[in-house]
């Protein structure tokens, strides 16, 4: 865990003594160990990982060409069909009829629109493709570059490592926990297997391999063990189902053999993580920063600074996450709003209550992370700038 030469010259504390690179080390070692192994055993197999019957929808991709009513006599007036010359499917690159949606609450269609289509082989031809939603690909790429540019722009060669940890955090959900829930196995297993793999490689990508990095990832881990504890506890005692989400409900109907209550904490523990490294790291620069500004501070000292920084950090951080779920969680609240339900009742319903549950786990995970790194950081730091302090004493 001994920092590389240049980010000695920048933390202006040296490299760390051995007894804390053994400390780190002794550590880290056995998580690093519990993750590899916790990713070989959950590992699902091609067998194991199965969709849910009826669930899986062949998709087309294309360009509509031509809009005009629908050729069934019997079809309402505002039945509406489309031309759409197919750049992906079955039957690309020709050109095929597809239904669209009409109605009030249907979205307009133009010529040139991008759009998905399901396909359905047993079908009639004529009925074979039906719109599914646009195709957004492009203007999602085109802000994800933009994205990438900013990350760029602003870290530098830390934004590349940020973006390569961010590639890595997808790979890991995409191949791993989400054939590993597919194939039934424990949730809550796979969830913080998944936190830990992220954690440990994102943090050491984005932020290198030295003694602060190590301490912010020693600090998520405590906070994200905390928070899952009380996520467990609290989905337990308030008889939370997972089922009351309407994705879920949806998945629930083709017999997926998923434990939904788990499915749930799962999604608490690997959101809380994406606010926790976020603190952890924070604080860990703060107090290295404190710690090379004044060699001559004291352990105490250093921790009672540091946690003046992260008191204005957690006010700020905990209010944004609050908002965060009261937004996503807004139409719903509304609509209690118009059917007069009183605030009691709106938040002890289930689809309220667990983005309670969410928010104040995460905000607990947060408040815990915050002492916890600040400890540990006045601990090494403190440690590496008495080396400092010795070494000035000397030359002096």
């Amino acid at each position: 865990m001994t920092p590389s030469h240049s980010h000695r010259a920048r933390d202006g504390l040296g490299g760390s003594p051995p007894g804390v690179r053994i400390a780190l080390a002794c550590l880290l070692i056995p998580l690093v160990a519990a993750t590899v192994f916790g990713v070989v055993v959950l590992w699902p197999s091609e067998a194991e990982v199965r969709a849910p019957q009826g669930f899986a929808v062949e998709r087309a991709h294309g360009e509509i060409t031509d809009l005009h009513r629908c050729d069934d006599p019997e079809a309402p007036p505002e039945c509406v069909a489309a031309s759409v010359r197919l750049s992906e499917g079955p039957d690309a690159p020709d050109t095929v009829e597809a239904s669209l949606a009409f109605g009030d609450q249907a979205p307009t269609f133009e010529v040139g629109d991008r759009v998905v289509l399901g396909y359905r082989a047993n079908a009639p031809m004529d009925e074979r493709y039906s719109f599914i939603d646009f195709d957004r690909s492009r203007p999602l790429l085109l802000l994800a570059g933009l994205f990438v540019v900013g990350v760029l722009i602003l870290s530098r060669l830390r934004g590349l490592g940020s973006l390569a940890g961010l590639g890595i955090s997808l790979l890991v959900i995409i191949f791993f926990t989400l054939p590993a829930l597919l194939a039934g196995t424990a949730p809550l297993a796979v969830a913080t297997v998944t936190a830990s793999a992220i954690m440990i490689v994102t943090l050491y990508l984005a932020h290198g391999l030295s003694a602060r990095t190590s301490v912010a990832l020693v600090g998520t881990l405590v906070a994200l063990v905390l928070a899952g504890a009380l996520g467990a506890v609290f989905t337990t005692v308030g008889h939370f189902t997972g089922y009351m989400d309407e994705n879920v409900q949806f998945l629930s109907m083709f017999g997926g053999e998923i434990d939904m209550r788990g499915l749930l904490l799962a999604g608490l523990v690997i959101g809380a993580l994406g606010v926790l490294d976020d603190v952890t790291v924070t604080q860990a620069s703060a107090m290295w920063e404190l710690a090379a500004a004044n060699p001559y501070t004291s352990r105490p000292s250093l921790f009672a600074q540091g946690m003046r920084i992260g008191r204005a950090h957690v006010s700020s951080t905990v209010n944004t996450l609050v908002l965060a779920y009261v937004g996503a969680s807004l139409p719903l609240m509304l609509l209690f709003a118009a059917a007069e339900v009183t605030f009691r009742d709106a938040v002890g319903t289930e689809m309220v209550g667990q983005e309670v549950v969410r928010a104040l786990v995460g905000s607990l995970g947060i408040i815990a992370a915050v002492p916890v790194t600040t400890a540990i950081a006045a601990i090494v730091a403190g440690s590496m700038a008495g080396r400092v302090r010795r070494a000035r004493q000397r030359a002096g």
